[in-house]
């Protein structure tokens, strides 16, 4: 057994608070592994949990869904992996019963568990993750960057490659060029994509945007900004636009900027409830509006394999780095959005 005590944030769903506290150090379960959490991100989702934007699943959760670290010990049954392995952890669990998968398509689980929701994350010295969730981290990727592949850029990632199928040659314009969207713009193109447009309110995070790989960067507040999309897709539109804020007013823009046959891939979240219009008008210009939420586990591996060989570069990501105990500086420092960050990190 597993003995001893670490430090952990801890949520309370009652009054909306969390503290960093000493816990029990977890013990892994049949199937599971204890992994050192070394470094793990600070995300929007983890603070709409605080601000009650998405509703508490258990009273009392560690949040943190974004890590990597080293196995610690393995629970019974797990193969194929050793302690000190370098890993990052799946952000959710399959429940494994559902109709989806038991013909085993886990990745449309209907009854997903998701890591910090409906189960302790890793905001924490330890966290316990499923062995066949692990991904492998190679020995040239620096763990802080290897973090950040469990959400903020694996998400990006199926939103890019699996949701939209962004082709080769195909216009993208990007709404909200923060955590989410400048990893959007990276892998757009990083699979062909081109004119890539950022769309944001920030003028510094419209010049990060160019310099990270947009073709062309737009203020959203701008009373022809449909008619600057226009001119540089050739008087096309949009062949996908990514909506990376998920209020109404990006969710309009992003629409109103696609080609005829367009694709609105909605990645941002919030209590809003945009409309497409007219489902006359809707209907005879044949946009589609697909909603996209996380990633495949393998993706996480093609990743990191992709920083690996220096395909992807992810290090000015990494806007800062907080130890556990000033998490609550970390969180602040996110929701003021001070600084503009891509990603701030908990190091345990």
């Amino acid at each position: 057994m597993t003995t001893g005590t670490m430090r952990a944030q801890r949520f309370y769903a009652d009054t909306k608070t969390f503290a960093v506290e000493d816990v029990p150090i977890p013990e892994p379960g049949p199937g599971e592994v204890l992994v050192k959490v070394a470094f793990c991100g600070i995300c929007h989702s983890d603070l709409s949990l605080i601000n009650g934007t998405f509703p508490a699943q258990v009273p009392v959760v560690t949040q943190g869904h974004e890590a990597s670290g080293t196995i610690a010990k393995l629970g019974p049954g797990v193969s194929g992996w050793t302690e000190g392995d370098r890993v990052v952890v799946a952000a959710g669990r399959p429940c494994q019963g559902c109709p989806n998968c038991a013909r085993g398509d886990f990745a449309n689980c209907l009854r997903i568990r998701l890591m910090a929701f409906a189960y302790d994350g890793a905001w924490a010295q330890y966290t316990v993750a499923q062995a066949f969730g692990l991904t492998r981290v190679p020995d040239n990727v620096p763990l802080e960057q290897a973090a950040i592949l469990a959400d903020a850029v694996s998400t990006p990632y199926g939103a890019v490659v699996r949701t939209a199928k962004v082709g080769i040659g195909e216009s993208v314009g990007v709404w909200g060029v923060g955590g989410i969207g400048t990893h959007i713009v990276q892998l757009a193109r990083l699979v062909g994509a081109a004119p890539i447009i950022a769309v944001d309110i920030k003028p510094a995070v419209l010049d990060r945007a160019l310099e990270l790989g947009a073709d062309h960067a737009f203020d959203a507040r701008d009373p022809a900004l449909g008619e600057r999309i226009t001119a540089v897709t050739g008087g096309r539109g949009l062949d996908v636009a990514f909506d990376a804020v998920g209020v109404g007013s990006t969710f309009d823009q992003a629409l109103a900027g696609l080609t005829m046959g367009g694709r609105l891939v909605g990645v941002g979240m919030s209590a809003d409830a945009p409309s497409i219009g007219p489902t006359s008008l809707f209907n005879l210009t044949r946009k589609q509006v697909l909603g996209h939420l996380g990633y495949q586990n393998a993706d996480i591996a093609t990743l990191a394999n992709l920083l690996s060989l220096g395909r992807l570069d992810v290090s000015r990501s990494i806007s800062d780095i907080v130890p556990l105990e000033d998490i609550a500086a970390g969180i602040d420092k996110l929701e003021r959005a001070d600084g503009d960050p891509i990603r701030i990190l908990v190091q345990p």
